[in-house]
């Protein structure tokens, strides 16, 4: 006779016995005991949390005028319940009449609520006996729902299939994905982990959990803590013999490779289908070390350290930079960084050393050398420096053989965490808990230290582990060298990029290079007001009369700015900024405009092409040059295309503003140009050319190259409508 197939996956893992507190002095990770309600008859198995117990599978006969048999001659799977609170000994009972039928019913698991149950059964539970029974009937997962007391609205899930077997269920703490085992075709093995995702109100199709978690063997009893971390059984992964329970977690949205619980809970006998509390403290596995497969109670001694980076030291030394596609005259000007902690430094590129986490307003102007004054903002920013978010081993790096040292956690920065637990690994056998512990290594060598936190999320209250490790040198004295450099160690030496550094995020506040990638423009600003100053008062009594003094009022604030003058070049500003200075105005500086007005950024873009030199605008006749008609001819163009604008054109002289040789004036190279223009068509009441003999205009120095005197030519859209 056929009978009904059993989907029962078993693991194996060495055993040590008696199982004791310690192996060779060592404390053991895990204690384990057999429960009081497993049998040495039957098999009881696949245990886990429900109510004030534990639900789980056995094969124990509730029914003996109803005696079916697996393929290995056992009784049914069926889907027991244990009070593990009381204190009196109760044999365990049926979980529920509602759920049983005459084939294999479990394992099963439970929403955190306790009203959803979803269990692995036969998948034809009706009809000829030797229609259901055999290989053919498969096991599919199905749910039930609790109801006055009672399980009612039995339902089968979509995922079920008749030609190969869905088992093993687990539900997330979340209730959002259902995690289960099968040997579907198109897996990795005999039997994969799957899991689907409660979408839509229903379970989408399945996913494979992939090749890192399965193998081309069997993994199957899932079970998913609060933190989303896995446990799993395998008889694929390297093992201790036979089939093991492992563990792994996501990473960066992929599963770490899977380790394998330590001894007594993994033996070289099946073990499999663990569950644990929140905090991983205490839980129950299966395994069939003792004949028939019993459910067995663990504590943990010590966390088991699964995966832990190596502890990155939070770095303070920075080096800062910027690009500069304005050129300054560094004779006269520098450039100075403000860090915000009341520390500065010059040159375009600089380093500075924090005095540890926090939030800086980093500032990069342009100075006077003479004056110490503001002349260009170049950029700021908002700089938030954190330290990395870990758990931090605060110790030396280099130990002496014997002696005590401290080692502590309290550097650990975790935001929204609460640290729970801290429990150490020294890697010479040594465990201790603390925030704050003390260890003596016997013997010198390289060790790596563990340190495991177990936090508790305080905003969704959830409990999961983390841990890191600190490599240590143990010498037999302070003369010797460590063999190999400690490898978390930094020096301050050492200024990292403060862009590429991870844990420090920039804010752009302002940025010059920015604005002069857009129509951008320099204005010499005397002063900045939220009021509005009239431009008669007393305020600009010291302008000269050479300057028109212009109101800007900045729509973003509303803020009123008073200029004097704008050029195409910031050195182009230096002569008004140090003029304004002298005359006592406290608060000029050069700021960036943005040309908003058409006829303005037509002609801006074409003076950035001609430049603004006048020694190229005349030549040793006092003639136009060819270059300058083309650039005149180009303004005649604006000029037609925007007949309300007006124009002024100011003609500076050099240094000395002193003619020599056959030089004329400059207001009579100003009317030359204006000349020029009116000859081509535009009316000369819409031109103003003015000659200005006081300025310094001065070139950038380089390296080999001597600064030199020029004349400059600035064209100004002074009216628009």
């Amino acid at each position: 006779m056929n009978k009904p197939a059993v989907f029962v996956f078993l693991f194996l893992f060495l055993f040590l016995s008696p199982v004791t507190k310690e192996v060779n002095g060592q404390p053991l990770t895990y204690s384990i005991k057999k429960t009081r309600f497993s049998t040495g008859k039957y098999d009881e198995f696949s245990p886990v949390f429900y109510r004030n117990g534990i639900v789980f599978c056995t094969n124990r006969n509730p029914n003996l005028l109803l005696n079916y048999s697996s393929t290995q001659d056992k009784g049914l799977l069926k889907i027991y319940f244990a009070d593990t609170t009381s204190r009196g000994v109760h044999d365990p009972t049926l979980f529920s009449k509602a759920l049983t039928t005459n084939f294999n019913d479990g394992p099963a698991t439970f929403s955190s609520d306790g009203d959803t149950i979803y269990f692995s059964r036969n998948q034809t539970i009706e009809g000829k006996f030797r229609d259901v029974t055999g290989q053919k009937n498969k096991l599919g997962i199905f749910s039930s729902v609790l109801a006055d007391g009672k399980w009612t609205k039995v339902r089968e899930l979509r995922i079920n299939n008749e030609w190969y077997n869905v088992t093993t269920p687990y539900l997330s703490p979340d209730g959002k994905k259902l995690y289960f085992a099968s040997d579907k075709p198109g897996g990795y093995g005999a039997s994969d982990l799957y899991y689907c995702e409660w979408k839509n109100d229903y379970w989408n199709d399945p996913v494979n959990l992939g090749p890192v978690i399965n193998t081309p063997g069997n993994e199957s009893y899932p079970f998913v803590n609060n933190a989303g971390e896995l446990f799993f059984a395998s008889d694929g992964h390297p093992g201790l013999g036979g089939k093991d329970i492992f563990f792994s977690r996501l990473k960066n949205g992929n599963w770490l490779a899977p380790i394998r619980l330590d001894p007594p809970i993994n033996s070289e006998f099946d073990d499999f289908g663990i569950v644990t509390d929140p905090m991983g403290g205490s839980g129950y596995f299966s395994s069939n070390r003792e004949k028939t497969i019993d459910i067995y109670r663990f504590v943990t001694n010590f966390p088991q350290i699964f995966y832990n980076d190596i502890q990155e030291e939070n770095k303070y030394c920075f080096s800062f930079k910027d690009s500069s596609t304005t050129s300054i005259d560094t004779l006269n000007l520098k450039y100075r960084w403000d860090f915000g902690d009341g520390k500065h430094s010059s040159g375009l590129s600089a380093t500075h050393c924090f005095a540890g986490e926090g939030e800086f307003k980093i500032k990069l102007d342009i100075v006077d050398k003479t004056s110490g004054k503001l002349f260009f903002a170049k950029a700021s920013y908002i700089l938030d420096l954190r330290n990395l978010e870990q758990p931090f081993i605060t110790s030396k790096d280099i130990l002496i053989k014997g002696e005590s040292t401290v080692f502590d956690g309290l550097k650990s920065h975790l935001p929204g965490y609460e640290i729970l637990n801290y429990s150490w690994n020294f890697g010479d056998g040594t465990r201790l808990r603390g925030e704050k512990v003390y260890h003596a290594f016997t013997e010198k060598g390289e060790y790596l230290v563990n340190l495991e936190l177990t936090l508790k999320s305080k905003s969704m209250g959830g409990i999961h582990k983390t841990g890191i490790s600190k490599r240590v040198s143990v010498l037999n004295s302070l003369n010797e060298k460590p063999k190999n450099p400690v490898l978390n160690s930094s020096s301050e030496s050492e200024f990292q990029d403060i862009k590429k550094y991870g844990n420090a995020r920039i804010t752009s506040l302002y940025s010059a290079e920015s604005v002069l990638k857009m129509d951008a423009i320099f204005q010499v600003e005397l002063i900045s007001s939220k009021a509005k100053i009239g431009l008669n008062s007393n305020t600009f009594r010291n302008v000269p009369n050479k300057y028109t003094v212009k109101e800007i009022i900045d729509p973003e604030d509303s803020s009123y700015h008073y200029i004097i003058d704008q050029q195409l070049t910031l050195m182009a500003c230096y002569p008004a900024f140090k003029e304004m200075e002298r005359e006592g105005f406290k608060n000029v500086q050069i700021r960036l405009s943005l040309i908003k007005d058409p006829a303005e950024k037509e002609l801006y873009n074409i003076l950035k092409i001609f430049g603004d030199q006048a020694d190229s605008f005349f030549d040793n006749s006092n003639k136009l040059m060819p270059t300058s008609v083309i650039l005149l001819d180009q303004i005649v163009r604006i000029l037609n295309k925007y007949p309300a604008i007006q124009l002024e054109i100011d003609v500076y002289s050099g240094n000395s503003g002193q003619l020599t040789g056959n030089q004329i004036s400059t207001q009579e190279k100003a009317q030359l140009i204006e000349n020029f223009l009116a000859s081509r068509g535009i009316n000369p009441i819409r031109l103003l050319a003015k000659g200005i003999n006081e300025g310094l205009h001065l070139e950038p120095e380089s390296p080999g190259k001597i600064r030199k005197s020029n004349q400059m030519v600035v064209f100004t859209v002074v009216s628009a409508k």
